[in-house]
Formats: structure tokens, C-alpha cells, sequence
């Protein structure tokens, strides 16, 4: 009895009866469709979007926070974004909706509750207590700018000064301000006549939380009393304000002013300071005044029990110090030492031992924020060393070019990267903990190894252990170590093809069961690495260079609606075998007569010993050649196969495979020779220097984005290919354009291009295209990479497999599926033979079998599915230490190749996916037919897509340049999901996005922060689990001790009843058009937030402390009811015992 799927048969029908961007399945002639069905078990119930973590440092950091007693560190920055980070492994990462700029943080201190005030004069209080944060209450200024927001420690009133001058009150419980208004008019002396600017600094006396210190931006400064509502005192400075600080004990303050200067004031003397110092200003012989330095920006004065207060200050350097890193002063004491920073300060805090300011500070720690990094200094140790960071916020220490993600990973990847990375430290950290040790970690049951790797401007390579939500870096590997390094700009090399970052990595291939590591560089090289735990040292670095050349036969573009017939060379001739040079007797790069460069790589390869410690180390480089005056294109794609010892690299020249064990060229392809008909040619490596023969052609392309415009103008040379009789005809018009201009202009480069198909229009062939596809447009600005390019057609992706490049076939044979940039997907059968006695090295056989299929796009990823759907990755071999003994070696075979899959009769055992820039299809591969195929977008193009595993199947991942990301299901191609989610503002999120295994995916989101977003139902349900929480509770410290004579004498800290003060009985409502009252998000987890988060916790807590004072209240008066009861029963006691004492028992 035939097997009947109904699914297939409506998917069938509802293709047959809907637009061309819905899937679509086709039978083909000869191929029972009853044959063709794969079970699939992915639903669109599997799949949902959302953020799961944010790693690396805040992006353009505007403003700091620390909670003392929780040890929670948080950072706002100029787009609205909150980050908050505690123990290793703990961080958040919050939103303002608004995207202004964060102007200060304020924590209510082990509440779990956190104010921010932004550029858009909007403060929000938002809860901590929930695993992701939520805003509870918003207040809109509409009248005043806010410029600076103090909350004293344990009060609910916060003080928030404006840019008119004034100071408003706002209850944090129910964010409404209070109608007590401090006014700038009342607060300066009458007699002044000028505005005294912005309030700048607002704090309370430690002592007396009835006096408030308020700075002007002028350089006045205000002792207010609350209570009596005026001022008590008025400093007077010439210079401008930028901060205040007190001395625990209230009695002095310091400011630090625009001149660089500090003015320390004793409160009841206003008169004039007490100190003026000028901490970096030379001091003249004769008593005057110094010179004037840069502002000081802030200064914080803490003091300590056992010895001299520490004073931090930053800024305030002499003018003379021009180029001068900026600096971060600790005095201490007579000493002053003065810190450099790598990047501008934007803001600094001290921690101290104590959250009450009216006790001995005892700072331990200052973290300064800098506009690109995060330092910790210990100021317990000499000569103040920084602690070292448990936060991956070096993710942007050079520039990130490319990203790849590998979740479920083998699970021995981890520790022998960690093993070798752990050598790599530096030293003169300090020995002490990180004290920003705040909040626990997550309790999510997905332990899968995930490795996350980033290439770098610099050339370095990073890989980053990224399991259970957190980012750790493992290993650091230097790929620039293997050139040889221009010592200044007249040294820089003249063959350089890129004008900064000539090491920059441009695109890299992982094999984590291999362990073999590919890399490909801007200056068109390719470096592979072997994974070793042993040190070595190679004496000379094994070089190959390859002439990869423009073929000229280009595939021309077909009319709209017209059938797709590309250009199809003859078959190239066999070239003779030539052996391989030895890498280090390769002659020099010559120069013609006019000044072309030819033969010369555009960089230059170290010649001295390379010490290669335990890690990955160098195994081959493979230098890309200028040829003829024009420099090698850059590399577009790349792949390696372990199992049989090879790496492919394209470009827009064509393709080059190499062995990298016996360190030869095998194969070296045209674009347009891949075109050719399936005649096998049996190839012997050949000398990457092949001397330079004419061919026909013509390279007109603009491929990457450092080429100038009009680079690959000039003819260049290829390997010999035999033409039709026109050949001769066709060389003698290249040497003629050659003597007359190395540059073309594109009129001539078109002429070229037409005659040159012209000529090779007898050797035209059809492709064999299912329906629909007959009649499609190549696509030429889809891509990312296509903007602005020319015609010529370039190598995008690769996939080696063991398939069937036949129809005839019936044995699997390894494969080599090549994709390009305009839709074509072409197979070559490779055949790995040994050599013999005389022929110690093996040779490579090849067959281009033509075009497989056509796709609309540039083609992004290919892959390759059993009869099952399940995944047929490359073959690979076992890893082994290459520098381990040879009984080691023996026991890891080598070059095991995969079993090849037998073909079953009457059905297809293999289905090749092929994903575009617009479409997806996939193939029967034993008949070679289209069974299905699915339009992505047709208004948009896809920017990445790849093949992933999901609930133990297979699915294809795309994200749109449209912000789309979409999943479809394999072999069926069905929609599974499709959400907007991230328009496509910024190159570097193109560049970056990569999907992974198990519903993970990341992209940079900011030059600084990697993003990571889960598109998994099972992740998303699961999440609250895994994220980390940032409050725990924790008793607060008791406050300090007053002592005997300051309880008797009054002499401790005064403690003001604010809730009179400022509250509507006494204070009065405030004017409603000041400010707009906005609720926290109205969804049930903000109102569950708003709950038991701190508002609640507060009204909670004031509620039981009365009833508490009441309890206390009833039991002290019952207590004194049984003490009068007791003492009246006592004397009722006494009075009988007297009555009765001489009486005897007769007389009773």
C-alpha cells in the first residue's frame, strides 16, 4: 500500500493557489512524491523571540551608581540604557523608552529600588527586585531642567535641583512633589544682582540633616536650613563650581572650581576658605597665586580611623601638559600620586566600609568609569593596583569585524581552551576581591557548552566561553605575530591594500571537533592553525602564494523575464605538472618596467624564529599576490575539511584549494571555468608562481569595501585556457590596450566584456531549471556587499560534503558545493589519490559538474540532509596534538574519511538545502530536482542565514535586512516563524549576526555590547530561571555609635522629621503644570513589581512599625497595670501577715 501524506498534498494545493511567497513544493518527472516524505516535527509552537543577556561595556557611559550595602554597581549612558553589574556572571541590562541621555543614578540603599534622571528632565524610580527591572514611577519636568538629584541615606525625599536655580522635593513612595520649594532668590543674598546659575551640588550636613548644602554653578555655595527655611550661611568663590564634598564629622567641606583649585570651608566660617590649594599647579617662588590648571570635574574627601583622609579628584592637570592622558589624583596624606587612564574619565566613585556619611568613610576601592573601560583601584595596597575584571568588558579592545557561535559544542573545548588561556594573564593585579560582589547567579538547568569567537581590527582572535548566560574570555590568539610589523609609517609597505588594519580578520572557519582553526585577513591572506598544548618554536613559518587571477569570461546578465543561459568556457587545458616550490626558496615579487607590481604579497611574512606557546599555532600561510600592477581581491569565503587535510578560499577571481598537510596548491579555478562541462581533469600541483601567461579576458570589479573605485581596471593574467579560433584575435586586442593605458575605462571594459561573450557564444549551454526559475532576475544590490559593485561574479560560500555529483551515481563521493554571489550553485567532485615512489605527493582530480540550481541572491549557506532530514556535516578527523609523540599520533586515525550514504533505489537518500539572499531551495540530489523552494522576501534581502538544530531536528534561521527573522523547516521549507524584530540600522549588525544551535543567536549591538536573543520557546519559558537576580536580602549596618559625652552633650548627628516637613499637611500641594506624574508600566508584571517591590515593601514596613509602636504601647501599660496589681497585692500581703503575726491559732 502506497504511504499518502495529506500534508503535502494541501501544501501542494495551497501553492498552487497563493502568491510566489509562499512554499511551494514540485514534483518532478520520474520522482514519486510519495517517496519524498520526511517526517518533520517542528511547529511554529517551538519557536519565540526575545533578549536574554547583554554582554561587554556600556556603550558611551554618561553616569554611575553604587549601592554600598548591596554592592551593586550601576552605569547609565548618553542612549537611555541602564547596566547593572554585581558579582562575575551577574549583569542587566534596562531601557529608557525615551533613549535620552542618563545624567545621574541615585540607589535607594538596600532597598532593591534605583532613581535615574535623564537629559529629557524625567526621573524614573525603577525596581531591582524582579529579575528584570521594571519601572515603577515616572515625574516629567515640563518648567525646569533637572541638573542634579541627591537622596540622603534611609529617606524617602529627594532633592533635585534645577537649571533655574530652584530645589524641588519629591516623595520616592509615591513620586508626587511636595509643595516645599527652596527658590533661588531666597537662597542667595538680596543684594546680588546676577543669576547664580544651574544648582550643581546638593547634600545634606552628616551631622545635621537639617542643613542642606547647595552649590551654584557661579561659585556660591548655601548652608539652607530646612526648618527655618532660609540660609544660614553663604560662601563666596571667584571661580566656577564643579563638586562638593563633606568630612564625616560636618564641619568642613571641600569644592573643587574651573581653575583647578580646591577651597576647603569651615561651616561657621563664611568669610573666606580655610585651604586653597591648587593640586597640579606650579607654585611661584614669591607667594603669588598659581597658575591656573584645568577644572577639576569632582573631588570626594573620605576619612579614616587609623590614619590621613584620602583625597580622589579628577582632572585639574596643568595646561601645559598638552597630549596628556587623562588623570585620576589620589591624595593621601603628603603624597600624591596621580594615575593615567588609557581613555577620558567620565565619572569616579570611592567605596567605603560604611553607607552612614557621618561616620569614618574607610574607602577601600575607587571605580572609575572611562569613556571605554571600567577600572576598580585598590587604595589598601602600595602603589594602588587595579583589581582585574570579572566582566568580559574588553569585547571592543580592537574593533570587532566578524562574530561565529557555536552552542552545544564539544564539552572538552572549554577547558582546554580555559587550560591555555589561563597562561596568558597578566600579573600585578591586586590579590584582594572584586568588591562589586552584589547578586546570585541564575538557577537554569541548559548547561551546553557554547564558544563564542571574535575577530578583531587588530588581528587577534578571542574565544569566549558563553554558557548559562555569561561571557568569559578563554584565549586570545595574535594572528599579527606571524607578519612582520612596520615600525612607523615611512616603513609601511607599499603593497598594503588597505590603509589602516592591514591585519584585520575578514572571515574565519571553526572545526571544534578538528580543532582546526582558518582564518582570512583584509590583505587577501589565509593562516590556519592547529590546536596543540605544547610550546614550540618554528624556525621558519611555512608561506604558499597563490596567483588567484580574473578569469575573463564573464556570465552575462539576463534580461527580466528572460531565460537564464550563462557563459560557458571550454574546458581548460591540462597545465603541466609542475612541483611546488619550497615557501622559503620562493623568488622576490618583480617589478616591469613601468612600476607593476607582480608576484609580491601585500604583506610580509615573518623571517625570525616564531615562539609559538601552548594554543593554537601557525601551520600554513597562504599569501594571495599582486598580479600585473593589480592588487589580489579580497577574500570572500572560506572553508576547511579536516578529514582531508584541505582548505577552499574565494573571492571574486575564482577559488583556490590547498593542501595544508603537504603544504601545496592544488587547485586553482576561475569563476567562469567552474562553469565548464563535467569532463574530469586531472590536476597536479602546481607552483602558486606559475610564470605569467596570456589569456583573454577582462577583471572589472569593485569587490569589498577598501578597493577604490577604480582598482581591477587593468588586464591581467590567467592560466592558459584554449579558445575558439577568435583566440588570437582576442590576445592581440589585450596587448594593445596594454600598451596604450594600464586603465580602462568602463566603456572600453564593456565593450571588452560583450565581444569576449561574443566570442564564447559557441560554447553556450543551458542550465536545467525547474519552471518558475527559467525566468528570473540575477540579483545585483541585494547584498550587503553588493552595493556599487560591477558584474563579475564572486565566490560566497562553500561546503564540503560526501553527495552524489552526478545523476548517474549511485556511491556518494566527496564534493565541493561552491556558491556565488549571483545565484549559482555549482558542484565539483574532488578525488584524493596518494602519489607513488616517484610521486611522493597526492593529486587532486576534479570535475566541475556544471550548475546544480539557480537562486535569486548571492547564495549565503549551503548544507547537506539525509533521507531522515537529519544533518550530514563534513567529514572531519578526531583531534590530535600535532607536536605530541608519535604513539599518541597512531592512536587518532588519520584522514578517516566519512561512510559515504548508499543511494536507495526508487528514492533520493540525499536533500541538498541552498539558501539565497531571496530564496531558499532544496534538492534531491541523486536526480538532481527541485523539490522544494520557498521565497524569503521580495522587497528585502536575506543579510545571514544558516542551518540549525532545533528539538532534535532541522531548521533554516534567516535575519532580513528588513529587521525580519524568520525560520523555515527542512526539507519542507515551511514558515515557522517570522517576526520583526531589528531593522537594519548599522553595518556592524549585518557583519555580526550569526544564529546558532538550540534557538540562540547574537549580534554586536553597539561597538561595546554583544547582544544575545534566543528565537526558542523551550529558552524564553525557562529564562526567568536562568537570569541572575540583583537584590538579595542583606541586614543593613548599624549605625554608628553616638558615644556617651556626644548623647550627652547633643554633640552627635541631628535627625530631622522630613514627613512633616515635606509633607502636605505642613508643606501644601505642589503647582500640577511643574511636573506629570507617569504610573510604571500598567502590565500585570509592573503592578506585581509595584506590589512587592519597594513602594510596597515601604508602606509595609511603616505600617508594621506602628503597629508595632501600638503593640509596645499596650504592653508597656498592661505591664505597668500587673506592676500596680502586684505591688497592691504585696501590700494586702503585708498588712495580713502583720494582723495575724502574734496572734495564735486558737485566736483566729
Amino acid at each position: 500500500m502506497k504511504k499518502f501524506n495529506i500534508r503535502k498534498v494541501l501544501d501542494g494545493l495551497t501553492a498552487a493557489s497563493s502568491s510566489s511567497s509562499s512554499s511551494s513544493a514540485t514534483a518532478q518527472p520520474g520522482t514519486p512524491r510519495e517517496n519524498d516524505v520526511v517526517q518533520e516535527t517542528l511547529q511554529s509552537e517551538h519557536f519565540q523571540l526575545c533578549k536574554t543577556v547583554r554582554h561587554g561595556f556600556p556603550y558611551q557611559p554618561s553616569s554611575m551608581a553604587f549601592d554600598p550595602v548591596q554592592k551593586i554597581l550601576a552605569v547609565g549612558t548618553q542612549t537611555g540604557a541602564l547596566r547593572l553589574f554585581g558579582r562575575a556572571g551577574v549583569e542587566c541590562y534596562c531601557q529608557h523608552e525615551s533613549g535620552a541621555a542618563v545624567i545621574q543614578l541615585q540607589f535607594l540603599i538596600n532597598e532593591g529600588a534605583l532613581v535615574s534622571a535623564l537629559a529629557d528632565d524625567s526621573i524614573h524610580l525603577w525596581n531591582l527586585r524582579q529579575k528584570i527591572p521594571a519601572i515603577l514611577h515616572s515625574l516629567k519636568f515640563s518648567r525646569e531642567r533637572i541638573t542634579y538629584c541627591h537622596l540622603p541615606f534611609q529617606s524617602k525625599w529627594l532633592y533635585i535641583g534645577s537649571e533655574r536655580g530652584n530645589i524641588h522635593i519629591v516623595n520616592v513612595e509615591s513620586f508626587t512633589l511636595s509643595g516645599y520649594v527652596i527658590m533661588w532668590n531666597k537662597a542667595i543674598e538680596l543684594s546680588t544682582k546676577t543669576h547664580p546659575g544651574p544648582v550643581v551640588h546638593i547634600s545634606d550636613n552628616p551631622m545635621d540633616e537639617g542643613k542642606l548644602l547647595i552649590g551654584f554653578e557661579c561659585g556660591v555655595v548655601v548652608l539652607w536650613d530646612l526648618k527655618s527655611k532660609k540660609a544660614d550661611y553663604r560662601y563666596n568663590y571667584d571661580e566656577a563650581i564643579h563638586s562638593v564634598a563633606w568630612h564625616h564629622e560636618g564641619k568642613q567641606f571641600v569644592c573643587s572650581h574651573s581653575d583647578g583649585s580646591l577651597t576647603t570651608w569651615n561651616i561657621r566660617a563664611p568669610a573666606k576658605p580655610a585651604q586653597i590649594i591648587t593640586p597640579h599647579g606650579k607654585q611661584p617662588k614669591d607667594g603669588k597665586k598659581p597658575e591656573p590648571c584645568k577644572p577639576i570635574l569632582k573631588v570626594e574627601y573620605k576619612t579614616t580611623r587609623a590614619g590621613d583622609p584620602f583625597m580622589v579628584l579628577s582632572g585639574g592637570l596643568s595646561y601645559d601638559t598638552v597630549g596628556r592622558r587623562a588623570c585620576l589624583t589620589v591624595m593621601h596624606g603628603k603624597s600624591t600620586t596621580v594615575l593615567e587612564m588609557d581613555y577620558p574619565i567620565v565619572d569616579f566613585l570611592t567605596l567605603c566600609e560604611t553607607p552612614y556619611p557621618n561616620d569614618f568613610q574607610e574607602p577601600y576601592a575607587v571605580v572609575v568609569l572611562l569613556e571605554k573601560d571600567l577600572v576598580v583601584i585598590d587604595l589598601g595596597q602600595i602603589g594602588y593596583p587595579i583589581f582585574e575584571s570579572p566582566y568580559p568588558l574588553s569585547i571592543h579592545e580592537s574593533p570587532v569585524t566578524c562574530c561565529e557561535y557555536f552552542a552545544d559544542c564539544p564539552s572538552e573545548l572549554i577547558p582546554a581552551l580555559y587550560s591555555v588561556g589561563s597562561r596568558q594573564k597578566r600579573q600585578g593585579y591586586s590579590k584582594k576581591e572584586w568588591p562589586i560582589s552584589g547578586g546570585n547567579w541564575g538557577q537554569g538547568t541548559q548547561t551546553y557548552p557554547e564558544i563564542i569567537i571574535t575577530g578583531h581590527a587588530d588581528g587577534s582572535i578571542k574565544f569566549w566561553d558563553a554558557s548559562a548566560l555569561m561571557l568569559q574570555v578563554l584565549y586570545k590568539l595574535k594572528t599579527a605575530k606571524v607578519f612582520e610589523r612596520a615600525r612607523g609609517k615611512e616603513e609601511k609597505p607599499s603593497t598594503d591594500i588597505v590603509d589602516e588594519d592591514p591585519f584585520a580578520i575578514q572571515t574565519l572557519f571553526w572545526c571544534p571537533e578538528s580543532r582546526m582553526l582558518c582564518v582570512a585577513g583584509v590583505s587577501a591572506h589565509v593562516i590556519i592553525y592547529r590546536f596543540s598544548k605544547q610550546e614550540v618554536t618554528t624556525e621558519v613559518v611555512q608561506l604558499l602564494e597563490v596567483r588567484l587571477q580574473c578569469e575573463f569570461s564573464e556570465v552575462d546578465s539576463p534580461d527580466p523575464g528572460g531565460e537564464q543561459t550563462p557563459t560557458l568556457p571550454t574546458p581548460a587545458a591540462p597545465s603541466s605538472p609542475q612541483e611546488a616550490e619550497p615557501p622559503n626558496q620562493l623568488t622576490a615579487g618583480v617589478n616591469s618596467s613601468e612600476g607593476a607590481r607582480d608576484n609580491i604579497p601585500c604583506l610580509q611574512v615573518r623571517s625570525s624564529p616564531l615562539k609559538q606557546s601552548p594554543g593554537y599555532q601557525v601551520e600554513l600561510v597562504v599569501q594571495l599576490v599582486w598580479v600585473s600592477g593589480e592588487p589580489p581581491q579580497q577574500i570572500t569565503s572560506l572553508a576547511v575539511n579536516s578529514s582531508l587535510g584541505l582548505v577552499v578560499f574565494g573571492n571574486s577571481n575564482g577559488l583556490a584549494v590547498v593542501d595544508y598537510v603537504q603544504k601545496t596548491l592544488l587547485l586553482n579555478l576561475g569563476t567562469s571555468e567552474l562553469y565548464s562541462p563535467s569532463d574530469p581533469c586531472q590536476r597536479q600541483p602546481r607552483s602558486p608562481r606559475k610564470p605569467r601567461q596570456p589569456s583573454g579576458g577582462f577583471c572589472d570589479s569593485n569587490d569589498g569595501s577598501n578597493n577604490s573605485e577604480d582598482r581591477c581596471k587593468s588586464p591581467t593574467s590567467g592560466s592558459t585556457s584554449p579558445c575558439n579560433s577568435d583566440d588570437e584575435r582576442k590576445q592581440n586586442f589585450i596587448e594593445k590596450v596594454k600598451l596604450k593605458s594600464r586603465r580602462f575605462s568602463k566603456t572600453v571594459a564593456n565593450d571588452f566584456a560583450k565581444m569576449s561573450r561574443k566570442i564564447s557564444s559557441s560554447g553556450e549551454q543551458k542550465l536545467d531549471l525547474d519552471g518558475k526559475d527559467n525566468a528570473f532576475t540575477r540579483s545585483r544590490s541585494s547584498s550587503v556587499t553588493s552595493i556599487d559593485r560591477e558584474s563579475r561574479e564572486a565566490i560566497s560560500s562553500f561546503y564540503f560534503c560526501e553527495s552524489f555529483p552526478r545523476k548517474s551515481d549511485s556511491l556518494a563521493s566527496p564534493c565541493l558545493l561552491v556558491g556565488t554571489t549571483q545565484g549559482s550553485v555549482m558542484m565539483v567532485a574532488l578525488g584524493l589519490q596518494p602519489g607513488g615512489d616517484q610521486k611522493p605527493q597526492q593529486t587532486l582530480s576534479f570535475a566541475s559538474c556544471g550548475t546544480l540550481v539557480q537562486l535569486k541572491g548571492g547564495i549565503l549557506t549551503m548544507a547537506l540532509l539525509d533521507a531522515a532530514g537529519t544533518l550530514l556535516p563534513p567529514s572531519c578527523e578526531a583531534w590530535y596534538d600535532p607536536n605530541a609523540s608519535d604513539e599518541e599520533k597512531e592512536k587518532v586515525r588519520r584522514r578517516r574519511p566519512a561512510t559515504p550514504p548508499s543511494s536507495q533505489e526508487g528514492q533520493d537518500s540525499q536533500f541538498a538545502v541552498l539558501c539565497s539572499e531571496k530564496q531558499a531551495k532544496v534538492v534531491a540530489m541523486t536526480s538532481q530536482t527541485i523539490i522544494y523552494k520557498h521565497n524569503i522576501t521580495e522587497t528585502s534581502f536575506v543579510l545571514r542565514a544558516d542551518v540549525v538544530q532545533m528539538a532534535g531536528t532541522y531548521c533554516i534561521a534567516c535575519f532580513c535586512a528588513n529587521g525580519h527573522i524568520m525560520s523555515l523547516s527542512l526539507p519542507s521549507l515551511r514558515p515557522l516563524l517570522d517576526i520583526n524584530y531589528l531593522p537594519l540600522t548599522d553595518m556592524r549588525i549585518a557583519r555580526t549576526f550569526c544564529f546558532s544551535n538550540l534557538g540562540q543567536a547574537l549580534y554586536l549591538t553597539s561597538p561595546t555590547e554583544i547582544q544575545r536573543i534566543t528565537y526558542s520557546q523551550e529558552t524564553c519559558d525557562n529564562l526567568q530561571e536562568m537570569l541572575s537576580e540583583l537584590f538579595t536580602p542583606v541586614e543593613t549596618p548599624e549605625a554608628p555609635n553616638r558615644g556617651f559625652f556626644k548623647g550627652l552633650f547633643g554633640g552627635g548627628a541631628q535627625s530631622l522629621d522630613r514627613e512633616d516637613l515635606f509633607g502636605e499637611t505642613t508643606a501644601g500641594k505642589a503647582s500640577r503644570s511643574l511636573a506629570q506624574h507617569i504610573p510604571g508600566p500598567g502590565s500585570m508584571e509592573g503592578m506585581k513589581g509595584a506590589a512587592s517591590g519597594v513602594v510596597g515593601d515601604l508602606a509595609r514596613a511603616r505600617v508594621a512599625l506602628d503597629e508595632r509602636g501600638q503593640k509596645l504601647g499596650e504592653l508597656e501599660e498592661r505591664t505597668a497595670a500587673m506592676m500596680a496589681s502586684a505591688e497592691s497585692f504585696s501590700k494586702h500581703a503585708h498588712n495580713m501577715m502583720v494582723k495575724y503575726k502574734d496572734k495564735k491559732w486558737y485566736q483566729l
